[in-house]
């Protein structure tokens, strides 16, 4: 066999969508992107959405929707991907880098409470693989400091946690629909918010500071009953970025938010046999305590302590992995920040990543599970 890591679930709906787009010829901002806003606001529950080419975009502007001052502090897992510490460095501001729980590998609440300082003014969280960080607790305790939520939800959609979606506990959530993300646009993201007035000037801020998009503007360009030769006017009141989302990818999301629901109870089920076929091994556990039928999960992983040697095992069959994350801090550039977090140091030396993938079959999970076995024997 060979099989791949990760696969979008993609079908004749997104193909139909997509040429719906072409048949219009409107293929950049456009009203489709803002029908993608409203579904996605419907499924979130949130009062406002703003579509963007990545997460790692929709991070960049969640920070800077709050003006805070350059050189404050941002609390932030040291296991997650780079976006989310390059959010606030983005903004002028400095990562602090907190440990991660051993287990589910979130944001230690712990350790929040130990690198909080009077510069901090917002804690990210990070839902690890799907798997729900202490949202509960974060937020109590960034009552209690005054501090902003920035909710990385990149690793899932659709989950709750304790009767609440994620993506609302925070001031704004923040999603990827990044090619191998629990849906896709091909590459894109999502910012949504119950506060309306705090995401509002990231509309502009996502097209060049532009305060009104083109296709907007366009209805007015032959208008005949218009007095005005100023249909092309707009203004440019403040920085801006070229982030925003476009109808292509919005027609692909249209479609896969309408089977999100089945693909993550697929993925749920793919879970649930692969945690029944390594019950039993010895030298191998699970990368976190995986509850599928409680959480969306992107990925599925294990632990082993001769990681290496299992990933090349598994090369061998066939079978694709990788290691999802190396702790920020031991990258160059992330290296002036480092200021321990000893359980991400010493945890993340185990982590190997295993096939997840909606069309993912039985059959090829099976055969996973027998390779894992296989090498859990000789160790």
């Amino acid at each position: 066999m060979n099989i791949r890591l990760f696969k979008p679930c993609l079908g004749e709906e997104e193909l139909n969508n997509i040429k719906d787009a072409f048949k219009r010829s409107w293929i950049g901002l456009g009203p489709k992107v803002s029908e993608f806003e409203t579904e996605w606001s419907k499924y979130i529950g949130c009062k406002s959405s703003i579509g963007l080419n990545s997460a790692t975009a929709a991070l960049h502007l969640a920070i800077t929707s709050f003006k805070f001052p350059a050189g404050k502090k941002v609390l932030v897992p040291a296991i997650t991907f780079a976006s989310t510490a390059f959010a606030p460095i983005y903004n002028g501001l400095k990562p602090v880098f907190v440990d991660v729980d051993e287990d589910t590998i979130s944001i230690s609440v712990e350790d929040i409470r130990k690198k909080f300082t009077k510069d901090c003014v917002a804690i990210m969280p990070v839902h690890f693989g799907g798997h729900p960080a202490q949202m509960d607790l974060i937020v109590e305790f960034a009552k209690e400091k005054n501090l902003k939520i920035i909710e990385d939800c990149a690793h899932t959609v659709g989950s709750s946690y304790k009767g609440k979606k994620l993506g609302l506990w925070g001031d704004i959530g923040c999603f990827s629909f990044e090619e191998k993300k629990a849906m896709t646009t091909g590459d894109g993201g999502m910012m949504c918010s119950d506060d309306e007035e705090l995401i509002a000037p990231m509309k502009a801020c996502r097209w060049v500071g532009i305060d009104k998009d083109t296709w907007k503007r366009v209805e007015g360009y032959t208008d005949k009953q218009a007095n005005d030769a100023k249909h092309w006017y707009y203004e440019i009141a403040s920085l801006g970025f070229k982030y925003n989302m476009n109808d292509l990818s919005a027609s692909i999301g249209l479609a896969q938010l309408k089977k999100l629901d089945w693909m993550n109870s697929e993925r749920s089920k793919h879970i649930k046999r692969y945690i029944d076929g390594t019950k039993n091994l010895k030298h191998i556990k699970l990368l976190m305590p995986f509850e599928p039928d409680n959480n969306n999960y992107w990925l599925f992983g294990v632990r082993c302590k001769k990681r290496d040697e299992l990933i090349m095992h598994l090369k061998s069959k066939g079978i694709a992995t990788s290691v999802h994350y190396v702790p920020l801090m031991l990258f160059p550039y992330f290296k002036k920040w480092d200021n321990g977090c000893a359980t991400s140091k010493r945890i993340w030396n185990t982590f190997i990543t295993l096939p997840l993938f909606v069309e993912l079959t039985e059959k090829e999970i099976d055969y996973i599970i027998d390779a894992l076995v296989e090498f859990d024997k000789k160790i």
